[in-house]
């Protein structure tokens, strides 16, 4: 897998969890870990990015 392919597969993943993260939110019945969660797999997907990309 090429560099930039990478990137932009992490690119997806990270809007996937940006949604994910979204809907969670308006959801009455999730629980604050799991958003917890889902915002620590962004952030790492997201810092793995700029390394990257800064690379």
């Amino acid at each position: 897998m090429s560099k930039s392919s990478h990137v932009q597969e992490l690119r997806r993943k990270h809007q996937n969890l940006s949604e994910k993260v979204e809907a969670a939110q308006k959801s009455p019945g999730v629980d604050d870990l799991e958003i917890a969660s889902l915002k620590k797999q962004k952030l790492k997907i997201k810092e793995e990015i700029s390394r990257l990309t800064d690379a």
